[in-house]
């Protein structure tokens, strides 16, 4: 019998990130939803386990490093390894105000997510995916984050003005590199993954208002992500990649 695999979904209390807990959950991966509010946290796991699916909450601010470590320890003393963890938290808080007037200290708040978060969870959780016998480090990232999109003057993103939530992407991105060349002889695979443009709150939405032509559905942002996530030969390596295919970094 197959080892469940255990698998690790930052933010997975809404959006994108709880779509591809329910997704992964239904494919026989135990999920473990971290989250920074419990309250949210413990009804995304009701939702799931009424499913059917095996989950569990982990308490975790992608933000405060005490939380992370103390989750780290947590999977450590419970499974003593980790398959899958998905950097799904994130934020967008520039209100696409021009790079002339936004302000460093929202910048700083969209990298102290964005990117920083992201480097300490890995970092922390890379002792126990080096556990498993073979595990995966997805980023999601954002196609908003890629300079070859964002310096070509026939894509929808070169006139954008978005400066922090674009460089925290860009660099999430280059984390992605480093970390696969890092990993490049382990059993350790890091890609970062587009969702794309999905009907969640993500950026302040309010869920009440009516869907803009062109947005998708949290199924049609998850799709990607849970691809590679369940991937069983997991192969591929220091890729960008959304639905449609790869994207220029």
């Amino acid at each position: 019998m197959a080892k469940q695999l255990t698998t690790l979904i930052t933010g997975a209390d809404k959006g994108i990130g709880f779509q591809t807990a329910l997704e992964l959950g239904k494919r026989g991966h135990h999920v473990l939803v971290g989250a920074r509010d419990v309250d949210r946290g413990k009804e995304a796991v009701d939702r799931l386990t009424k499913n059917g699916i095996i989950a569990d909450l982990l308490k975790i601010d992608v933000t405060d490093r005490t939380t992370i470590q103390a989750a780290a320890s947590q999977v450590m003393t419970k499974f003593g390894y980790l398959d899958v963890l998905i950097n799904n938290a994130g934020v967008a808080l520039d209100q696409h105000q021009p790079a002339s007037k936004l302000s460093t200290e929202v910048m700083q708040n969209d990298f102290k997510v964005n990117f920083f978060g992201a480097v300490d969870v890995i970092q922390a959780f890379l002792p126990l995916l080096k556990k498993a016998d073979t595990a995966k480090i997805i980023n999601v990232s954002s196609n908003m984050g890629s300079l070859g999109l964002a310096t070509n003057s026939a894509s929808q993103f070169y006139g954008v003005n978005s400066l922090g939530y674009q460089a925290s992407k860009a660099a999430l991105n280059f984390a992605t590199i480093c970390f696969a060349k890092e990993l490049a002889d382990t059993t350790i695979t890091v890609n970062s993954v587009n969702p794309g443009w999905t009907a969640t709150e993500f950026g302040g939405r309010d869920l009440k208002q009516s869907i803009p032509s062109g947005m998708q559905s949290v199924k049609t942002g998850e799709a990607q992500i849970v691809k590679l996530a369940s991937d069983p030969e997991n192969k591929i390596t220091m890729t960008f990649t959304e639905n449609q295919g790869t994207l220029p970094w």
